[in-house]
């Protein structure tokens, strides 16, 4: 399986287990200058920014230093971007969350990374 069929498929995953936790998916691959973010959802009044990230293998112990310190300035200068072109969601507060799909495993860690201000 190449790894964008596998990224493809993992977000979906991932979606599912975001929406039977009660999170409403409003956007994927969302692409800024910036970045790209895998999935975008709505919990209550709350934008939930997600990077989802699909291996064959992890480890627990790995899971809060997967996503490197570039990687989530990535996400955060496109939640910005977004944010300024949706106006809907001014007063909404927002949160960055990982979820991490493995073979036999599902992990979501929400408020996984924020932007340091």
């Amino acid at each position: 399986m190449d790894r964008s069929k596998a990224g493809r498929q993992g977000e979906e995953h991932a979606a599912r287990v975001l929406e039977k936790a009660g999170l409403n998916i409003i956007a994927r691959n969302v692409r800024s200058p910036y970045g790209e973010i895998d999935l975008i959802a709505l919990e209550g009044e709350t934008v939930v920014f997600v990077e989802v990230k699909a291996w064959k293998a992890f480890g627990v112990e790995d899971l809060r230093d997967s996503v490197g310190k570039r990687k989530q300035l990535r996400i955060i200068e496109t939640a910005k971007d977004f944010l300024a072109n949706h106006e809907e969601f001014d007063e909404f507060s927002i949160r960055f969350d990982v979820v991490f799909i493995g073979p036999q495993k599902v992990a979501h860690i929400p408020s996984a990374f924020m932007e340091e201000t």
